[in-house]
């Protein structure tokens, strides 16, 4: 057997062990009795060794350590099982008061709504008169308040905090979640971290004197501290595929190592000592980044990356990288439910197996260096695209050009950033800054002209069969480009694939970006989205644009959004959590500045407000009375009226107002109850444009219709939907009070605006 052959069974060997340990992490988090599996995986690998000591196959033994892997994976989830059950004992769950002790382990992240969350280790939790002591993995919110009298802790410090359980879901790793209250004690850092928070804080105290974005930028470059950096930018980064940039990714990791082992081989020194001194130097940079998980993957992901490629033998890095990806799912299994844990495996395994053939394919047409460039991130691309479109369906058409342009100015900003860092005097700190600030500012320039492209991000289908259906591409472009000559026949299909998708995304682009806004009538100020059975509307002031609701799915909600040329979103209101209502609201992560929502009914409910929190908005819960602006229009909330339970009846009515603007009020899903309760209580003035309430449903209060007297009403509702909507009843409603009906089901996209004469002009997107 020659040696490649050999090496390549090896590789198989080590990747099926990986791959079994992944399936015992996802099956231990995922089920209330992860000793089950545990058990049973050890006594499989009992058994397999039993049957290889009669039977010397090399598959028998595989079989052996990759079950004793799976059973470690399992057993790591069944030792937390004490501190669960004794954590549920207290049932935290209904909210309960806690008062807890514990050590910070992770960085303090601060959300644009003002809660600081932070991962800790709880040593103590008292319910009451019950005090619950172990080892607790945990996840802790502050308040702004508390935050600022907690402002000096960081990784080490200890903190002692009372506040709120927030409901346990059982796939985190943290067994405890609080929304801290009251901080009864904290202490600074000490040792080694307190140097390293340090050494973080002179580095963003050396940038604000340097013009923005780039000086948001060197932190997190250089350390991933993003806290300068402005929701504008991070949200650009997110679209043009650079925030791997900012988040201490292998590529960080790489790059610091690799400025060392380079630093030392122009020194002349051996092999050995340059691979203990770049050892060395990635172990420092982990300790002054904090060695949260994600770093610690990171380090262990490009430290292989490294190796394997300066061997020049990616077939031992892929094996590496199974093995590191196994030890890391023992030590902490609950990274196979990571999307970055998913996406730095990939990543590094693009880098190592298909960097290569495609740099080889690409240099056909191109120069060698050229070529290696392009392919770096196309490999890297092919390889996480099926992953990021299960959580955001959309392909960014411009991402690999984005990273050729911003991957050179990376390396010297994150290296000299790095270097700032241990700057022994302060001049010397802000000369190196200075320095970063030229390649950083290139870097945020390329994020935001790239995002600000209308054809940039591609929706796609979500779900399994999107994410399929985008390997399936990945496949062709990668056959395509390496051309294999043992399979001429697929090589001209994959060739012809690859034309056809190019030819259909240039002409939907074309479509979208071009041809799509110009159809709508540009004067629009008030749009009614057709997302099926659901609502998603929105009003325009100037370049001012709210979102009321996002519909059931992203991709409708997306596709509306740049029909009309909206890009950023200054206000959206979620008016309660039905998923026809909030089902969308993926396409509008990182476009929001302002997020009004009714009353949360389910954990799930508030997991999409800390999301939408931690990807730059305010979030803050409607109360009636509360209002705003939006350009040079005015807002108020009408609801939710007292006391009214999470649901259809706790819908935020929205009154709208301006000059020159239709007078609009929008009912969410208010049933007649609710309704009338409006009319005793707030008395609505007349108004121009109504959107109707719960698609049209029978559940009306006409009273309501009749006081609002309203020229035009939108109802949101799906072709040919079960529910009969909008019913006979409520077409007669509006009937009598000579309300048009405007229907996303018959008329598609809806606009609506005010003449200059006065009138109210409709446009319908099926009907004109």
């Amino acid at each position: 057997m020659s040696d490649r052959m050999l090496l390549r069974r090896r590789t198989w060997r080590s990747i099926t062990v990986a791959g079994v340990a992944w399936v015992a992490a996802a099956g231990a988090t995922a089920t209330p009795e992860p000793g089950v599996i545990a058990v049973a995986a050890a006594i499989g690998a009992l058994a397999a060794v039993a049957l290889s000591l009669r039977v010397r196959h090399p598959a028998v033994i595989v079989a052996a350590v990759a079950l004793a892997c799976a059973a470690a994976a399992a057993g790591t989830v069944w030792s937390l099982a004490p501190a669960q059950r004794a954590i549920a004992g207290l049932e935290v769950d209904g909210g309960r008061h806690l008062r807890v002790v514990a050590t910070v382990t992770g960085h303090l992240n601060a959300t644009p709504g003002g809660t600081t969350w932070f991962d800790a280790t709880v040593s103590s939790v008292q319910a009451g008169a019950t005090t619950v002591r172990g080892t607790i993995p945990a996840r802790i919110g502050l308040d702004a308040d508390g935050a600022r009298e907690a402002s000096t802790i960081g990784p080490g410090s200890g903190i002692t905090v009372s506040g709120t359980a927030l409901p346990h879901v059982d796939t985190d790793r943290a067994v405890l979640t609080l929304r801290g209250s009251e901080i009864e004690s904290a202490s600074a850092p000490e040792g080694l971290w307190a140097v390293s928070e340090e050494v973080r804080d002179a580095l963003v105290a050396s940038t604000r004197g340097l013009p923005p974005p780039g000086a948001g930028l060197i932190p997190g470059l250089a350390v991933g501290d993003t806290s300068g950096l402005d929701p504008g930018t991070e949200a650009a980064m997110n679209a043009a595929s650079l925030s791997h940039l900012t988040a201490v990714s292998g590529a960080n990791c790489a790059l610091v190592v690799g400025a060392a082992f380079g630093l030392l081989a122009l020194c002349g020194a051996p092999r050995g000592l340059r691979v203990g001194g770049a050892l060395v130097v990635l172990a420092a940079f982990v300790v002054l980044v904090t060695p949260e998980p994600s770093v610690v993957r990171a380090a262990a992901m490009s430290a292989i990356a490294l190796v394997a490629m300066g061997l020049g033998r990616p077939a031992i890095g892929v094996a590496v990288l199974a093995a590191a990806t196994t030890v890391l799912l023992i030590s902490d299994p609950w990274l196979c439910r990571s999307l970055g844990f998913a996406l730095s495996a990939a990543a590094t395994a693009a880098l190592l197996v298909l960097a290569p053939p495609l740099a080889s394919g690409l240099s056909r047409w191109m120069p060698p260096p050229v070529a290696l460039a392009l392919a770096v991130p196309t490999s890297a691309q092919i390889a996480c695209g099926p992953l990021i479109v299960l959580i955001d369906p959309h392909v960014p058409l411009l991402g690999v050009a984005a990273n050729m342009l911003a991957d050179p100015a990376a390396a010297p900003a994150t290296i000299l950033g790095a270097l700032a860092c241990v700057a022994p005097v302060p001049w010397l700190r802000d000369g190196l800054t200075a320095l970063a600030w030229i390649p950083a500012a290139w870097i945020a320039a390329v994020a935001h002209t790239t995002a600000a492209i209308p054809a940039q991000n591609l929706p796609w289908p979500d779900g399994p069969a999107g994410a399929a259906l985008l390997a399936l591409v990945g496949v062709a472009i990668t056959i395509a480009i390496t051309r294999p000559r043992r399979i001429p026949r697929l090589t001209a299909l994959a060739t012809a694939m690859v034309a056809v998708l190019v030819g259909v995304t240039g002409a939907t682009s074309a479509v979208r970006t071009v041809a799509g806004p110009l159809t709508v009538p540009a004067r629009w100020q008030i749009a009614m989205c057709d997302v099926g059975q659901g609502d998603a509307t929105l009003w325009r002031s100037g370049s001012a644009v709210a979102l009321v609701d996002t519909g059931p799915d992203p991709a409708p909600l997306d596709e509306c959004l740049r029909t009309l040329g909206v890009s950023h979103l200054d206000l959206v209101v979620l008016t309660h959590f039905d998923k026809d209502h909030v089902g969308g609201t993926a396409a509008v992560i990182g476009r929001a500045t302002v997020v009004v929502h009714g009353p949360p009914a389910e954990a799930a409910d508030q997991r999409l407000l800390d999301r939408l929190e931690r990807d730059g908005a305010s979030v803050q819960l409607a109360t009636m009375g509360m209002s705003g602006s939006v350009g040079a229009t005015r807002w108020q909330a009408l609801g939710p009226l007292p006391g009214a339970e999470p649901g259809n009846d706790a819908s935020v009515a929205i009154d709208v107002s301006g000059d020159g603007f239709p007078r609009t009020i929008m009912l969410g899903d208010l049933g007649a109850e609710p309704q009338a309760a409006l009319l005793r209580r707030v008395d609505p003035p007349r108004v121009e444009v109504v959107k109707v309430s719960h698609h049209g449903s029978a559940d009306q209060d006409p009273a309501l219709y009749h006081r609002l007297h309203a020229a035009l009403g939108l109802i949101g509702v799906g072709a040919h939907n079960t529910y009969g909507h909008p019913t006979e009843r409520l077409l007669g409603i509006l009937r009598e009070t000579a309300t048009k009906a405007a229907r996303t089901d018959t008329g598609g996209l809806l606009a609506v605006w005010r003449e200059d004469d006065g009138r109210l002009a409709l446009w319908q997107q099926r009907g004109g």
